[in-house]
């Protein structure tokens, strides 16, 4: 096993390729003889943590769920006032 030291410098730069230029990492760990599994670890180290994101997007969801349940709840009462009222009508004589 390598237990070889790589400069911050390096690291970053090795990283940019893959976040910035767009690289694979498997093509940029072979052409600078890294072990993938380092850099998917230094690239991990570097992306922000999106689970605050993803947090909040479900907190909108769930929000807007609730929401179209109470909309959804009030059509269907004003549905079934005005099937009543068409019956009730229906039978009145003019």
């Amino acid at each position: 096993m390598n237990n070889q030291r790589y400069s911050p410098e390096f690291k970053d730069e090795a990283v940019r390729q893959v976040v910035d230029r767009g690289y694979s990492i498997p093509e940029v760990a072979e052409r600078l003889g890294v072990s993938s599994h380092s850099l998917y670890k230094w690239v991990k180290a570097v992306k922000p943590d999106n689970s605050e994101q993803q947090a909040a997007a479900l907190i909108d969801a769930k929000s807007e769920i609730l929401k179209l349940r109470a909309q959804l709840k009030r059509t269907e009462e004003e549905r079934d006032i005005l099937k009543k009222a068409a019956r009730y009508f229906a039978r009145e004589p003019e």
